[in-house]
């Protein structure tokens, strides 16, 4: 590898904005917010819309669609006659 043309590798805090979720891993995204962690070290924040504390897919609050209704209906509209 190269020197110097790489991003700092470095622990950041991500924020789930939704469900309060925080948690703490490597990455080379930067912020100038900070947060004092469970170890009593100062890490970037970065704030984030979804993850997987409150993506439908893994909460289990997913909703399902009628599609065999919606086909039906569909059908029954456009049939030749």
């Amino acid at each position: 590898m190269k020197k110097g043309i790489h991003p700092e590798y470095r622990d950041v805090v991500f924020q789930d904005l939704q469900s309060d979720f925080t948690f703490l891993t490597k990455s080379t995204m930067t912020s100038s917010e900070t947060i004092k962690w469970e170890d009593g070290n100062e890490y970037p924040l970065i704030k984030v819309e979804v993850t997987s504390a409150s993506h439908p897919f893994y909460t289990g609050k997913k909703i399902f669609l009628d599609t065999a209704g919606r086909v039906e209906k569909f059908n029954q509209r456009y049939k030749k006659k």
